[in-house]
């Protein structure tokens, strides 16, 4: 009975032990082909034999060196596309402003009425710039809206080599039309160059290594270097955009102010309008035709340089995979999420700062240059009364640095508080003009006023550099860390900027008092609004913000990037899963209270947690799991109820 025992023993160990099927042979040999190609890809992607910490570090220089390159050149490029710009444009209004230009030249063509379209085209248009902003930014990307921006301002620079109506206004339009996006695009690239420039720095620190969201004031530094370059350099435009007046038509501008300032009766706070009175000739000599097409040559040349190094020496403000989820969100949320963003009181508060700047910049170039400076000493002393003015604004745009050890608030009410006094002296200041003494045979420039006025340009350029580089600094600051709003919240501020300018052209004949005193009022709102805003964050008032939906990638050719098999049931209804639950986060503002933003953990770092890092976060599929799986928990919940 022992031997049958073991025999049946045997018999069924041999039973057990026959051969598997092909099927599982099959799976073993993949199984270990994986391994092998996985063991291959580890030993290609994985650090080298001769990789040293050395190389790492010089990788990283490289790196911020690159950052650094991409501030100056974008800097330099919007320079020089301002400078030709103002410059052109500036030559190009005296010209047509002169009688004897118009008539000798284009004789009826009407260049008068032409010169006001075109300004209307320039300044009414930016208006309508909050509905398409995002969206081009969003579809073209920061580098490449900036290079087209910068080539419309080329095309208008084209179109004066033939001056008629169907050139200018449709030039000037388009200008009116990119001002918003580039201005747009200018700060939200400096502010991204920061948040790289950290990230360059700080290559070891486990959350920029798995592209999580920054800690709490962690890039400010960097913001308030880069925003401060990009002014110093930028203001530089005014400097020299009054190269083509000085170097060409100051020799054509009539030497004798009591000629062009005879029937001047008053100037400064005394009149209505820009110069009541001022003579309407203004050029001794007209400039040969070829002279004016070899300056706007070398203007066109200088524009195509701006265009070049915004194409090849500005590098990228984000990565593809990252450009990718910056549009996918879908293009009905790019457009409403700018009118969103005013739920947001840090913002609302903002607003007449914003307002503030552009009435201020545009003040300064055409009210007080031409009812102060020109009306007493001269249309000869333009240049350099607006060459003052952007070396004094350049020069003091570095004071903001000062940020770095200094409240952010001492600069924002500084500035306020120069311009404040300024504009106060300016209610009261009425100089005499320059033509007062005309038919006596006397001279009739005024050169007591020539300091006074130069000392206004450079304390207003001071008050400029405070309160325009404040304001970029402190907009980055606010929104730092939330990178995809960047593109949104500098619309908004620009956007504001350029109704503030439109506000200033429809106001050019109002009363200079009245000029003055909305100039005035709009300041002393700005800081109130200001203060509240900074008191509020010190209190840790929470504040609103849109839900951002995440990004929906629909191309089947990318499956290979889920983790999970993208062949396995119900794949096709997770996506509606997901489409319903950005329904749901698009309905909801999230409330943030300053101050905790770092206690604060986002859903796409729970599910980098949860599914391994870096890997889980770049993947759809690893980010609509989680949602998923408490669907199911409250389902069966109910089912079990």
């Amino acid at each position: 009975m022992m031997e049958a025992t073991d025999g049946e023993e045997l018999l069924r160990e041999a039973d057990e032990q026959e051969a598997p099927p092909n099927g599982v042979i099959n799976e073993m040999q993949d199984v270990g082909q994986e391994e092998d190609m996985q063991e291959q890809m580890e030993e290609f992607l994985g650090p080298q034999p001769e990789h040293t910490e050395e190389e790492e570090r010089k990788y990283y220089r490289r790196k911020r060196l690159g950052v650094i390159k991409n501030v100056i050149s974008a800097s330099v490029a919007a320079m020089i596309v301002y400078g030709v710009y103002m410059g052109l444009l500036q030559m190009q209004l005296i010209l047509h402003y002169d009688m004897t230009y118009r008539e000798v030249k284009y004789s009826n063509l009407g260049l008068e009425d032409i010169d006001r379209k075109m300004m209307m085209g320039i300044n009414v248009t930016p208006i309508i710039g909050l509905l398409y902003t995002p969206l081009l930014i969003r579809f073209l990307g920061t580098k490449w809206m900036m290079f087209l921006a910068s080539g419309i301002y080329a095309l208008f620079v084209s179109t004066n080599y033939w001056e008629r109506y169907y050139t200018l206004v449709p030039s000037a339009v388009a200008i009116g039309a990119a001002i918003v996006p580039l201005w747009a695009s200018l700060g939200h690239y400096m502010t991204r160059m920061a948040q790289q420039y950290y990230e360059y720095v700080n290559y070891r620190e486990e959350h920029v290594q798995e592209q999580k969201k920054l800690p709490k004031g962690a890039c400010h530094s960097y913001i308030i270097v880069f925003h401060s370059l990009f002014y110093t350099i930028f203001n530089l435009s005014f400097v020299f955009a009054q190269f083509p007046m000085r170097l060409v038509l100051h020799h054509y501008i009539i030497d004798d102010t009591s000629h062009i300032l005879c029937n001047v009766k008053a100037c400064g706070a005394k009149i209505s309008g820009m110069i009541p009175g001022f003579n309407s000739t203004v050029l001794n000599s007209l400039p040969r035709s070829m002279l004016l097409i070899e300056v706007e040559s070398v203007l066109m040349g200088f524009s195509f340089l701006a265009m070049i190094m915004f194409l090849v020496l500005c590098g990228p403000a984000y990565r593809p995979t990252e450009e990718i989820d910056l549009r996918s969100i879908g293009w009905g949320n790019i457009f409403q999420l700018p009118f969103k963003h005013h739920r947001d009181y840090r913002l609302r508060l903002l607003c007449p700062f914003f307002i503030y700047s552009g009435f201020e910049i545009l003040f300064i170039v055409s009210g007080f240059s031409l009812s102060y400076g020109v009306c007493a000493l001269g249309l000869k002393q333009l240049w350099l009364i607006i060459m003052v003015y952007g070396f004094s604004a350049s020069v003091f745009s570095l004071l903001s640095l000062c940020m770095l050890r200094l409240p952010r608030w001492v600069f924002l009410i500084g500035g306020a508080v120069i311009h404040a006094a300024l504009l106060i002296a300016l209610l009261a200041f009425s100089p005499v003009p320059g033509g007062n003494q005309c038919g006596k045979g006397l001279p009739g420039n005024s050169p007591d006023y020539l300091a006074p006025i130069l000392i206004i340009a450079v304390l207003w350029g001071l008050g400029t550099a405070l309160n325009k580089t404040g304001v970029g600094i402190l907009v980055g600051m606010l929104y730092a860390e939330e990178k995809e709003r960047l593109d949104f919240v500098y619309t908004i501020y620009h956007w504001l900027q350029a109704v503030a300018i439109f506000v200033v052209y429809l106001w050019s004949n109002m009363p200079m008092r009245a000029k003055l005193s909305i100039l005035l009022v709009t300041l002393l709102l700005a800081s109130y609004c200001y203060w509240v805003m900074e008191r509020r964050l010190v209190r840790k008032v929470p504040y609103r913000l849109p839900r951002i939906p995440r990004p929906r990638h629909k191309v089947k050719g990318y499956r290979y990037l889920d983790e999970d098999n993208s062949d396995e049931s119900g794949s096709d209804n997770s996506d509606e899963d997901s489409e319903d639950y950005d329904k749901d986060e698009e309905s909801e503002d999230e409330e943030y209270i300053p101050g905790e933003e770092d206690e604060r953990v986002n859903e796409d770092e729970r599910v980098n947690e949860g599914d391994g890092g870096a890997r889980g976060h770049d993947s759809p599929r690893g980010q609509r799991r989680p949602r998923r799986q408490e669907e199911e928990r409250e389902r069966e919940k109910g089912e079990g109820w």
